[in-house]
């Protein structure tokens, strides 16, 4: 799947993102009959939800009470699936250029060349990185000790937890693994905190009831015997440097969005983000197009759902470039029976 081709596959479509508005997207240029080749830079589907919080539960998305980011996406993949999308995972785009015909070159890390009419970024905010904790020295402990996602929760059963952060991945992990690991101990750099307040509340009853602990300080510093991370040093607002026995480390910063490359190719950027319409959610450059978290437009809301709204519309806005002698019309799956057809699917029979 991800053997470099050195011919330039002709295409209608690339998105750049597998996150979850990328996979919608290829179900809404689907049922205008537009196949597409979906890339992005990480080695499975799923963008963030996946990525960094697999486990955690989603709330807000029409008709599906509760979910999780690994279950939407295997939802979305099984939508998806009449429609053939190939994908091209583990590799970024480096090139987009506009050819003479009115098409674009692209070009991934790994040498795979398009040929497409239309292209669909939905990278979320980008070539995202987990913000690091700045201790010299700690990052030989990544992945070992040191983590900034948690993919195993099962992996801190019964261990001792010091959980760095504010936001709601901070507070999530914190309550998730309560009452499975041995402790948990979060370290904030202040009272206050950016996660639900629904949380923040629990997350200090549990204190009061003496079942998770709460510092408030930074770490800067740590012990280390036989290769293995044995204390860390978080120095609080009075001045004084405690130690810290722990087991494993739990960071949650957030993301450092990184455009990478989506910055060199002509198109109109406001605070690292892509400057759509609102009407196509189309970018300053014709046939490119941009939906979910890497755009932005008066009132945008950074929401899945907001994100599934904005492909639907793209896919339509896109239309006239593939085909531009056909006239599309909406047509709805619930009573279309061409649309039926695309998604191989029997017509109901009404009386």
């Amino acid at each position: 799947m991800n053997t470099p081709v050195l011919t330039p596959i002709e295409t209608d479509a690339v998105i750049v993102g597998a996150g979850p508005v990328g996979l919608f997207q290829v179900f809404e240029l689907g049922l205008l009959e537009i196949k597409a080749h979906v890339i992005d830079s990480l080695t499975a589907v799923g963008g963030p939800c996946v990525e960094l919080y697999p486990d955690k539960p989603i709330y807000d998305i029409p008709a599906v009470p509760i979910c999780t980011g690994q279950e939407l996406t295997d939802s979305l993949l099984k939508q998806i699936a009449p429609f053939g999308a190939t994908f091209h995972l583990g590799q970024e785009v480096t090139l987009v250029q506009k050819r003479d015909d009115g098409r674009f070159d692209l070009e991934t890390s790994t040498g795979t060349k398009f040929i497409t009419k239309t292209i669909f970024i939905a990278a979320g905010v980008g070539s995202f990185q987990p913000r690091t904790i700045k201790v010299d020295g700690i990052e030989k402990f990544e992945s070992k000790q040191l983590f900034y996602r948690v993919k195993d929760p099962a992996r801190f059963e019964g261990r001792n937890i010091v959980i760095c952060g504010g936001g709601d991945s901070a507070l999530d992990w914190a309550l998730n693994l309560h009452g499975k690991a041995e402790s948990v101990i979060m370290i904030h750099r202040r009272e206050e905190f950016r996660a639900a307040p629904a949380s923040v509340a629990k997350m200090r009853d549990l204190c009061e009831q003496f079942e998770m602990q709460l510092l408030i300080g930074q770490v800067t510093g740590f012990e280390e015997a036989n290769d293995t991370l044995t204390e860390i040093k978080v120095t609080g607002a009075d001045g004084v440097t405690r130690r810290l026995p722990l087991d494993d480390l739990l960071v949650f910063f957030g993301l450092s969005p990184k455009l990478g490359p989506i910055a060199e190719w002509g198109l109109d950027i406001e605070r690292k983000q892509l400057v759509v319409d609102t009407e196509k959610f189309e970018t300053n450059v014709p046939g490119i197009f941009a939906v979910g978290d890497i755009n932005t437009y008066p009132g945008k809301k950074k929401l899945i759902l907001s994100g599934f709204h904005e492909a639907a519309l793209a896919a339509f806005g896109a239309a006239p470039y593939i085909f531009p002698d056909k006239k599309i019309h909406m047509q709805y799956t619930t009573t279309s029976p061409k649309l039926h057809k695309v998604l191989g699917v029997e017509s109901p029979v009404f009386d």
